[in-house]
């Protein structure tokens, strides 16, 4: 599959390919072009000469691409989760879901097209300000491979509604779904050249686009060292900068949760998409009270998980994404065990027999016992692993939560309304969820704070930081 770059298909510059394989059997499924520097070039050339046109149109105009653009998406959604399922591992139930997550952003995005975006300002015999939100230009996305299409739509929708044309650069393992839907962005009326996909490696490609001096915003989703490097590279020439980095978010279970949902929010918080989620549940902080029967029935739900093919019906759980994504899991459980840092109470290895063999599969892992400062609390693990602390009482567990350098989301399950309260107002995280977790709808203002990033990602402070104010001040 090619890449898209002025409302056309484009090979590389130099012809060279990148292979896109199923984590889950090996077998090769497309190629995709491998980008370079003159590639990005071209794309900037593109996006900056359809911004005059694409920024001319009303909000309510550019509104009506992105739901003429769902629309499609959701006639196609059965094809296109095959698709995301066949490169990115996941069951086709969660492709399907994540598809149809992507369509509910653009058409929120066009619901909102009509409101007001600017504000008045008398200031008596001095005057009157109006002042406006402008587009800021030509803005670039770099997007993970763990949820490809869902974040697409989460930087896409804002930068378009708001008047930006865009450069998107997908993951290598995950480029395939994103062109489709790219495509049929072009079949809902997008003009050529306002949303351009450029296929190839972070250090080249997405170093490009960081470095552009037209590139007028970056928004970056992917791990902190990464995030660090784009904010050094991005200051020469001063970029609007969005980077979500990741978390480690803590749950919180109290004596007085609905256990057997609590137990639920666990088991799906933590293994959906084989636990390789930023806001996955990454740390389970559980009352003393209530441990051991947590435990058992947790334990119970994870052993009945069936892992295998994403495209296998009855699947619950799928591959890691790729061979790296493995042995980083791999060496995190080793590590635990060699200095004894935990007790391994189920899973804990790589699925073996001939189902598995040619994947990247990990079995449920739950570990007890876990020391403080052992990696599986300090450090982000993105993979189906989940560390559990007993705690004594509710000031403990805020203590464990925020002994992290993320920040990015936290639940609490609990039927207290003080407890609510004070995890709320004590607990570093960007969003904090009750007697839930993961849930993120299009509406709902998202990102984190500390090593978790900077910047929002849905709502309307999303499509603000599309754009930027300017004043008109009429001095009577």
């Amino acid at each position: 599959m090619d890449m898209l770059i002025n409302g056309i298909a484009a090979t590389a510059a130099d012809k060279t390919w990148i292979e896109v394989t199923n984590p889950a059997t090996g077998e090769y499924v497309d190629r995709v072009p491998r980008g370079s520097e003159e590639d990005v070039n071209a794309a900037v050339e593109a996006a900056d000469a359809a911004f005059g046109i694409w920024s001319e149109k009303t909000t309510r105009d550019r509104g009506l691409v992105l739901y003429r653009a769902a629309e499609l998406i959701r006639l196609d959604h059965k094809d296109l989760a095959q698709l995301l399922t066949t490169e990115q591992g996941k069951p086709l139930k969660e492709s399907i879901d994540e598809v149809r997550g992507c369509a509910n952003i653009l058409e929120y995005y066009a619901s909102i097209a009509g409101q007001p975006s600017g504000e008045a300002v008398h200031l008596g015999k001095a005057g009157d300000c109006l002042v406006t939100r402008v587009p800021l230009g030509v803005c670039a996305a770099i997007i993970p491979w763990n949820m490809p299409v869902l974040i697409m739509g989460w930087k896409a929708g804002p930068a378009l509604l708001a008047g930006n044309t865009l450069i998107l650069k997908p993951a290598s393992t995950t480029p395939l779904t994103n062109l489709r839907i790219a495509i049929l962005l072009q079949d809902a009326g997008l003009p050529k050249g306002v949303l351009n996909v450029v296929t190839g490696p972070g250090e080249t490609v997405g170093a490009a686009l960081v470095k552009h001096p037209r590139v007028k915003k970056i928004s970056f989703t992917g791990d902190c060292a990464t995030g660090h490097r784009i904010r050094e590279m991005a200051k020469d020439h001063l970029k609007t900068l969005t980077l979500e980095l990741g978390g480690s978010d803590p749950m919180i279970v109290m004596a007085d949760a609905d256990i057997p949902k609590a137990v639920e929010g666990a088991l799906r918080g933590r293994f959906y998409n084989a636990g390789q989620i930023c806001t996955a549940v990454k740390r389970l902080y559980l009352h003393e009270k209530i441990a051991e029967e947590f435990m058992r029935l947790l334990t119970a739900k994870a052993e009945g998980l069936n892992v295998g093919n994403g495209l296998s019906p009855g699947t619950d759980m799928g591959p890691l994404n790729s061979a790296e994504q493995l042995g980083r899991i791999s060496s995190v459980i080793h590590e635990t065990t060699e200095r004894e840092e935990g007790t391994i109470r189920t899973g804990g290895c790589p699925l073996t027999g001939s189902a598995y063999e040619k994947g990247f599969f990990y079995t449920p892992t739950l570990i007890t016992d876990v020391a403080p400062d052992a990696a599986l609390l300090t450090n982000e693990i993105f993979g189906p692993v989940l560390p559990v602390v007993t705690v004594p009482d509710l000031g403990a567990a805020i203590r464990e939560a925020n002994h992290s350098k993320y920040g990015l989301g936290a639940s609490v399950w609990t039927k207290d309304l003080a407890t609510v309260k004070q995890v709320y107002q004590e607990v570093n995280a960007g969003i904090i969820w009750v007697n839930r977790h993961l849930t993120v709808p299009p509406e709902v203002p998202f990102g984190g704070t500390n090593e978790s990033g900077m910047g929002r990602e849905n709502g309307s402070k999303a499509l603000d930081s599309y754009t930027q104010t300017k004043t008109l001040y009429l001095g009577w």
